[in-house]
């Protein structure tokens, strides 16, 4: 068959994408890697609990395991999904907007159709919140459900009454538009369902003769002919469409993108690959939220039912960093009933996943597995929301089962590192804050004298430095006369007539917030720019 619209990748975009484009009448096909699981029942209870992370260790069959380097001696496996509803299939469930200024930032790029006003109806037209729905800015009747667990605990209390002290204001609602401060964090939750973008949108459409969605099937290149794409090359054998968009994430999408032929030419000739486009700004430039944890240990025991969601509440200043307190330790959150307990369950990955993580076997893997270890330690992370060093993704061979090198270069920047020694002493002060330090015993693995020196705590900061996975850009748009733009506004690839992407690789820098709610937003977006 051919197809009007072939869509690869069934993930936070992809989904929003394609049933938009049902909606319009467009035949679409919807090309997903990993498993199609048709009913919001049928997904496996690993994946719809929201009050753990089981699906989100290195090597679980619901995710792609690539093999980064956050810094040039800091090695990190990054986990995305490989199901339908894609990383939101298999996140923490935080759902929160990027700001007013990051969009308008775009749009003063040169993307005036992706200012703040321009994109907000497609954030309102997503979500059914709870909360906010019946105020304007907001969406009442969406797919997506989103509310903010309510802040009923000694941790989320501490937190709160710490950051009023150290004179941050309250944000009650973080999709609001207002001045960051604390308060608590939207998620996509319903009874306790991780409710990801495949349940939302494509199940209710499942009955439609427009829609097909075919899992366990995974695309190596884009077709063009005659400067045109004119389908997707599978395992499983070729499908043409008359237009192809690409949503299969900010690392599999560049990917795709120089395994076709479409990249930087220097690079495409020496792994090997015919040049179709020189496209220079593929895999160039990417940027991502860095972070960390402060771990502290608890004076008394603290409530942790077992519904008890990870994270309920975040502190956002208006330096761009983020502190969120999590509620259960490591061990807890990567609980899968499947496997019996989180060691369990990391150790199991490395047994399956050898290749890829024998390439993570460096600090930051048995970093991971101490933390699993650790049985009562709590964290506040701490991460950057606006970077300004700058990573890259290269490809390094022909063969698609190959993986890209991923190279983040987090704190190449000095302003980066600055700004995080920042943050880490922000949670520290936390820690301390009188309305919090009865809650704590000790923190652990961070001394003061460390705390206390710049020089010191930039080794500290480098040698416990995590990634919140939220690369973003690495295909992005921008205008005519931008040599790094991949994509204009309208998300068409330059250089390839019928080929458009949506996911975050468009975005022209991650949002300064999360990228869940935005990546959504970006496939509501763009079936209207499809249109």
């Amino acid at each position: 068959m051919s197809w009007d619209v072939v869509v690869v990748g069934a993930g936070s975009a992809g989904c929003a994408l394609a049933a938009r484009l049902v909606d319009a009448g467009r035949r679409v096909l919807v090309l997903e890697a990993g498993a199609d699981h048709r009913r919001p029942e049928d997904f496996p209870t690993t994946l719809r609990d929201a009050a753990t992370l089981g699906a989100a260790t290195p090597g679980h069959p619901a995710t792609w395991t690539y093999a980064a380097q956050l810094a040039e001696d800091v090695s990190y496996p990054v986990v995305r999904g490989r199901v339908v509803g894609g990383s939101s299939a298999v996140n923490g469930t935080y759902f929160i907007r990027g700001t007013p200024a990051d969009f308008d930032g775009w749009a003063a790029a040169g993307n005036d159709l992706w200012s703040a006003a321009a994109v907000l109806p497609a954030f309102c037209r997503s979500e059914a919140d709870a909360d906010f729905g019946h105020e304007p800015g907001h969406g009442a009747d969406g797919p997506l459900p989103v509310h903010r667990p309510p802040l009923d605990h000694p941790v989320t209390d501490a937190f709160a009454a710490a950051c009023d002290a150290l004179g941050f204001p309250a944000e009650p609602d973080k999709n609001g538009g207002g001045p960051p401060g604390h308060g608590p964090i939207p998620v996509n939750v319903a009874g306790g369902v991780r409710v990801n973008t495949a349940m939302a949108y494509l199940a209710p459409r499942r009955g439609s003769p427009l829609l097909t969605v075919r899992g366990d099937t995974r695309v190596l290149r884009v077709l063009v002919e005659g400067g045109r794409a004119v389908g997707v090359q599978t395992e499983a054998g070729v499908v043409r469409a008359d237009e192809v968009v690409l949503a299969a994430g900010a690392i599999a999408t560049p990917h795709l993108l120089m395994l076709s032929g479409i990249g930087p030419a220097g690079q495409l000739r020496a792994a090997g690959v015919p040049v179709l486009v020189h496209a220079p700004g593929v895999g160039a430039e990417f940027s991502d939220h860095p972070d960390l944890y402060v771990t502290w240990q608890p004076s008394r025991r603290l409530p942790m039912p077992r519904a008890l969601p990870p994270l309920a509440t975040a502190l956002n200043t208006a330096d761009h960093l983020e502190v969120m307190p999590w509620l259960k330790p490591f061990r807890k959150v990567l609980l899968d009933r499947s496997q019996g307990s989180a060691l369990a369950g990391v150790a199991a990955a490395v047994r399956r996943s050898g290749s890829t993580l024998r390439a993570l076997r460096g600090a930051s893997l048995h970093r991971l597995l101490d933390q699993a270890r650790r049985r009562d330690d709590l964290y506040l992370a701490v991460a950057l929301q606006q970077e300004h060093s700058r990573g890259r993704l290269t490809l390094t061979s022909p063969d698609p089962l190959v993986q890209p090198r991923i190279e983040h270069r987090y704190l190449t920047e000095e302003s980066d590192r600055r700004r995080l020694r920042a943050g880490v002493r922000l949670a520290a002060e936390i820690l301390r804050a009188p309305a919090f330090a009865p809650l704590v015993a000790e923190r652990t693995g961070l001394p003061e004298e460390v705390l206390a020196d710049d020089r010191q705590l930039d080794r500290w900061t480098r040698r416990h430095l995590a990634t919140a996975i939220h690369l973003a850009g690495s295909a992005r748009m921008g205008p005519d006369d931008d040599p790094g733009a991949v994509v204009d506004q309208h998300l068409r690839v330059r250089g390839v007539a019928g080929l458009r992407i949506a996911d975050t690789s468009v975005m022209p820098q991650v949002t300064s917030r999360g990228p869940a709610a935005t990546a959504v937003m970006i496939g509501e977006r763009a079936a209207e720019l499809m249109a």
